[in-house]
């Protein structure tokens, strides 16, 4: 019998939450045990082993950003919809740092294809028709886009722009200025 008020919804958030304290690679089954203070195997009942762990945090973080995008693009277009965008992924990487790491957990395609990923490249395809695109541009835009904020967002939170100016403010702005202007030509 599985263990009162263990959920495989509390597991996942309390996995997340673990992933952000500790670092979404060192998440385990035994280590969110641990977390509860009950053996592995009572967990066993909610989760298929850590893969599936990993997987199921991967979809929560990547409902949880879906969601907060979606909230900071309403009313919003051009550039100012591509900076709320961007900043929704800054701000997320910041606050959740494991959970930011475990968005681009890779997923089988089944999974992939029902997961908030979809919702992602929507928006970003949203935030593009702004900038009156065609097929092929189109599509090296979303990945343009996901490939700076992902790499600025990654090389940030691991202490690379800490050691010389201009501030990581300044050079994010900068981006997104550029960004903008790129996308318009």
């Amino acid at each position: 019998m599985a263990r009162a008020g263990l959920t495989t919804e509390r597991l996942v958030q309390a996995g997340a939450e673990l992933a952000d304290a500790i670092g979404f690679d060192q998440v385990t089954v035994s280590e969110l045990a641990r977390r509860f203070d009950v053996k592995a195997a009572s967990l066993y009942s909610h989760l298929a082993g850590s893969q599936d762990l990993k997987t199921r945090i991967a979809l929560f973080a990547l409902d949880e950003l879906a969601d907060r995008a979606a909230a900071a693009l309403a009313g919003r277009a051009g550039k100012d919809a591509l900076a709320a965008f961007a900043n929704v992924y800054r701000d997320y990487a910041r606050e959740h740092p494991g959970r930011f790491a475990a968005a681009r957990f890779p997923l089988d395609p089944e999974t992939a294809a029902a997961s908030a990923g979809g919702r992602h490249a929507q928006m970003t395809r949203a935030i593009l028709r702004g900038y009156d695109l065609a097929e092929p541009d189109e599509t090296h835009a979303v990945r343009l886009l996901g490939s700076v904020f992902f790499g600025y967002v990654s090389l940030e939170l691991a202490g690379g722009f800490s050691h010389s100016a201009p501030g990581a403010e300044e050079t994010w702005a900068w981006i997104l200025d550029h960004l903008d202007t790129l996308l318009r030509k």
